[in-house]
């Protein structure tokens, strides 16, 4: 993740029919979803559709760039055994310090490969979907757990010990103490879709990331029929559906918008930088989310993927990655009874069905 100032803003607001709501009120009916799907395999219609979507001048040379990393990183591999291949969603800029660390300690060398800002852990999931058959990646350090969950299921992963969550951040409203108090705020995410809030919220493509597993959440803690009215109400209110959880955080700041859902390490990120913002506190609705490392299944450098996958569970890794504010700690007990509780084993069997009215209601 490259500095707030350093993003380039993308305004992608969606003009819906029908006046502002409020609560779970239901929006116009959308038109049927005419765009044919790229694939049958998820991850890569996301992948396709991102590029379609989001612009093809900035994102195509994203993925170009990331592409031509990959086939160099698979031409020219070591002969010695001491190299580990490491796919990573964690953001490069809390990554780097770690994996050299690692590297000082050990010995190994880590080549890494990173995710763009616009499709998250889609694409590297998409780079494991497709590598199957012959594995060109050791360990995936994800920072989510959705998609490590779906690559779980689909067998990427090693048969035993395969992964494990490592601490947590948090999906956190955000608001521009310019524009607003903590008692003036939208109360929760139920409020975003009151008339008052009419064009002054922000998040990121719901289809993508941590937003994704957020808003697929909350279909569980409210039912379908409720969840489904929220979101086509969200979208009535024509939110700013931007290109990114930081791209919401700079939004918010510059005053753009006055409220935005995204990440705590964002939050902590921008307000660094001196941005006017401030987290909402967590509450039922907040959504929990930790790192997560995984061993890929028949890794080509098996004895440095077991090494590295240790070491990114460690306190020494927890710690710096707490300090840095891309992390918030581990995950205590009080917390997670007070946040949203994710039942996973449904999530991924709706997962298809769930994204589908996603797309039909924010990417009209």
């Amino acid at each position: 993740m490259v500095s707030l100032r350093e993003q380039k803003t993308v305004e992608a607001a969606h003009e819906v029919r029908g006046s502002p709501m409020g609560g779970f009120m239901s929006a116009d009916k959308p038109e049927p979803n005419k765009r044919k799907r790229w694939r049958d395999d998820y991850f890569a219609s996301c992948e396709v559709l991102s590029q379609q979507l989001l612009g093809c001048g900035p994102i195509f040379l994203i993925a170009t760039l990331a592409t031509l990393s990959l086939s160099a990183l698979i031409n020219c591999k070591p002969s010695r055994t001491n190299v580990v291949v490491v796919y990573a969603s964690q953001d490069q800029v809390y990554a780097e310090p770690i994996l050299r660390e690692f590297t000082k300690q050990t010995g190994i060398e880590v080549r890494a490969v990173y995710d763009s800002e616009a499709v998250k852990t889609v694409g590297l999931a998409n780079r494991l979907l497709a590598e199957r058959n012959h594995p060109q990646c050791d360990v995936f350090w994800n920072n989510e757990e959705l998609r490590t969950r779906q690559l779980a299921a689909q067998n990427v992963f090693r048969e035993t010990n395969a992964w494990r969550a490592v601490g947590y951040r948090s999906r956190r409203i955000v608001i521009n103490t310019n524009r607003l108090s903590v008692a003036t705020a939208p109360r929760s995410l139920i409020e975003l879709t009151n008339a008052t809030w009419r064009r002054k919220v922000a998040l990121a493509y719901p289809l993508f990331g941590t937003t994704a597993t957020h808003v697929l959440a909350l279909c569980q803690k409210w039912g379908a029929t409720n969840w489904e009215a929220w979101c086509r109400a969200l979208q009535a209110n024509q939110p700013f559906v931007l290109n990114g959880n930081s791209v919401v955080v700079n939004f918010v700041g510059r005053g753009e918008a006055w409220v935005g859902l995204t990440d705590s390490d964002d939050i902590a990120a921008g307000q660094r930088e001196g941005l006017p913002i401030a987290a909402l506190p967590i509450d039922e609705h907040t959504l929990l989310i930790p790192n997560t490392v995984a061993v890929v299944r028949n890794a080509p450098h098996p004895d440095s993927a077991e090494k590295l996958f240790q070491y990114l569970q460690t306190r020494e890794v927890l710690d710096k990655l707490v300090t840095a504010n891309a992390l918030e700690g581990g995950v205590p007990a009080t917390e997670m009874a007070a946040t949203l509780r994710v039942d996973w084993e449904s999530l991924l069997r709706d997962l298809e069905t769930g994204t589908e009215m996603l797309k039909r209601i924010f990417l009209r």
